[in-house]
């Protein structure tokens, strides 16, 4: 297995990232939406952090050209995202993370430990555009110390009046992280459960993932209502990357499995391939019959989809 590097160095971005949210996004109480099934679907796109995408942070029509772009390369899937709405605050001097997680959307009220929020919401607009074009979009979180229920309350309790969301995702890397586990702690069959449930008491067709790069941090057997990503890097050869993505697939089986790609850590041979989006996941999906998501990162989505 191949250790998935932080690439948290440009977090101090966020601010910028939410200054640039249009005035008049500011939170207000919701009824809870209708539960209506979602359509089931396959698909591909894009991973968007406040961190990743470069400064000026893209505009709607950005995301929308580009993931329809990787969409349209596997026929049958719909264009998605994996849209990042918390991310771990960065420490001062030795102290890399504070152990809370900000949250790119204003407070509803309240008292939230170890949960920071910010001034003005910087996805509403964007997940207005996705709702009209028909993306599917996960909402992720880092969770730092915070607590879980807690934050898929806000989160879902915010964006899920939205068509476009079908779900809430976790990166377990960053599930109560400290420079002792550096790796984030491992997810117990309950809590998945509880995350679980809690998810789709918003929608039942809602489904939760977990990511990581290592089967261990799973949870050992509950499996009900979830989807496992791996976002593991830094392999020699796309041979060896299906090689691990296959396992992946084979050890959460029958359940959907989704495909981070397109890390700077693999450029090095993904450059030289014609169509790197495509080829690379036309190998997955040739060894893996489970996959739900192939997902390129944004840190490297301009050299393959430049800004105009």
């Amino acid at each position: 297995m191949k250790k998935k590097s932080a690439h948290h160095s440009c977090l101090v971005l966020l601010a910028l990232f939410v200054s640039l949210a249009l005035a008049g996004c500011a939170y207000k109480t919701r009824t809870m939406p209708e539960k209506k099934p979602l359509t089931p679907s396959l698909r591909a796109g894009l991973r968007s952090s406040p961190y990743g995408a470069g400064t000026p942070f893209p505009q709607p029509e950005y995301w929308l050209e580009a993931a329809q772009s990787m969409a349209s390369r596997f026929p049958g899937r719909a264009p998605a995202l994996i849209w990042i709405v918390g991310t771990m605050e960065p420490g001062e001097g030795d102290e890399e993370f504070t152990g809370k997680v900000d949250l790119t959307f204003p407070s509803p009220g309240g008292d939230y430990p170890y949960i920071n929020f910010a001034a003005a919401d910087a996805s509403e607009e964007y997940l207005t555009q996705f709702d009209a074009k028909g993306f599917q979009v996960w909402l992720q979180v880092e969770p730092a110390d915070a607590d879980m229920s807690t934050l898929i309350d806000l989160v879902l309790g915010r964006y899920s009046r939205h068509p476009c969301v079908i779900g809430f995702g976790i990166d377990v890397e960053w599930n109560r992280w400290s420079g002792q586990n550096t790796e984030g702690a491992a997810v117990s069959d309950g809590e998945a459960q509880q995350w679980c449930e809690k998810v789709r008491s918003y929608n039942p067709a809602y489904r939760l993932f977990l990511k990581h790069w290592l089967p261990e941090k799973m949870p050992p057997s509950y499996r009900r209502g979830l989807a496992f990503v791996d976002d593991s890097q830094e392999f020699e050869s796309l041979t060896q990357m299906v090689d691990e993505f296959a396992l992946w697939g084979r050890t959460f089986a029958p359940s959907p499995v989704g495909f981070q790609f397109g890390y700077n850590a693999d450029r090095k041979w993904w450059k030289l391939l014609a169509d790197p989006p495509l080829e690379i996941g036309n190998a997955i999906l040739a060894r893996v019959t489970n996959v739900s998501d192939l997902i390129w990162v944004d840190f490297s989505m301009v050299e393959i989809w430049p800004r105009q």
